[in-house]
């Protein structure tokens, strides 16, 4: 038995866990992935406080040595199936199951696909969701990448670096981007490494036994474009990793509803980070629901007790 089961660990759970632990709670850290989740996919981070830059990797790693330095139990798991609903939470992985007097939910969210034809098909033969895990593979190769948030345009800066022409695909005239990003890729189109298309979609992808060229369609003009690229890296934002919470509360998109308090709808459950609806998903917040979580977890175990 213990006394919190985290499902996730990414920052807002492995901060919830350092605080549990420290308040001496017994801890069970459930991943099925790498630590960090996004955050060992990002490259290059500047934003994380007193850190003035850092790789997404080391800042993971760092965070979960301190876990385990604190006494966490974790186990690379993947969860596929839950009992919230009863007093006493089960958790259960293909391994085993679990049980605890509280759970954290905090799985953050997977790519989306563009659910275009030849997507599927192209998967790891030119089509990939995470630009610094295979942008090495097409070096001084032509790729593509789409999306117009802050995931797309670091990924583009990334890619400009090491392959040798970047098309940015947008079905926008604007990015969503921090200003500071949307100025770096106007220094590289200028420079030549990036080629912007604009108000523009994929929807074909063509090749034999990999990916060859994608069908580009221009939203204004209707006008279709055939561009020849290695490597299509997609960037258009993510879906919660929710589907097997049954009775949690979640928005139109998924995402888990929770009070100030990081409480779901169901007693003895909180969630956070990306999984959660929030309006700022950064590697601080996630922190920060975290350590909101540990309190309520805390408080709730207390008046359990009496």
């Amino acid at each position: 038995m213990y006394d919190v089961i985290i499902i996730g660990c990414g920052p807002s759970g492995m901060m919830c866990a350092v605080y549990c632990l420290r308040a001496g709670k017994k801890v069970l850290v459930l991943e099925k992935g790498m630590i960090g989740g996004q955050v060992g996919l990002t490259t290059n981070i500047q934003n994380f406080p007193s850190v003035k830059k850092i790789d997404g990797v080391s800042l993971a790693m760092q965070m979960y040595q301190q876990v385990i330095d604190l006494g966490a139990e974790v186990k690379f798991e993947e969860v596929v199936k839950c009992d919230l609903k009863s007093q006493i939470k089960t958790v259960t992985t293909y391994k085993s199951s679990y049980t605890s007097k509280c759970v954290y939910l905090c799985t953050g969210a997977s790519s989306r696909p563009l659910n275009v034809m030849g997507e599927k098909q192209f998967i790891g033969k030119g089509i990939s969701y995470c630009a610094t895990c295979d942008g090495s593979l097409y070096k001084n190769s032509d790729v593509a990448i789409v999306g117009g948030g802050n995931t797309a345009l670091e990924d583009c800066i990334y890619l400009a670096e090491i392959s040798n022409k970047v098309y940015l695909i947008h079905r926008r005239d604007e990015f969503r981007g921090d200003l500071i990003l949307v100025e770096k890729i106007k220094e590289l189109v200028n420079s030549g490494k990036v080629v912007l298309v604009l108000s523009s979609e994929v929807v074909g992808i063509l090749g034999q036994n990999k990916l060859e060229e994608i069908v580009v369609k221009n939203k204004k003009t209707n006008e279709l474009k055939n561009i020849s690229i290695s490597g299509l890296f997609v960037a258009i934002g993510r879906k919660p990793d929710t589907e097997i919470f049954e009775g949690i509360k979640t928005d139109d998109n998924g995402y888990i509803v929770t009070d100030e308090k990081m409480r779901t709808n169901i007693d003895g459950v909180f969630a956070g980070g990306d999984v959660r609806n929030t309006p700022l998903r950064q590697i601080v917040t996630a922190c920060s629901d975290g350590a909101i979580a540990s309190a309520s977890i805390n408080e709730y175990i207390a008046k359990q007790k009496n």
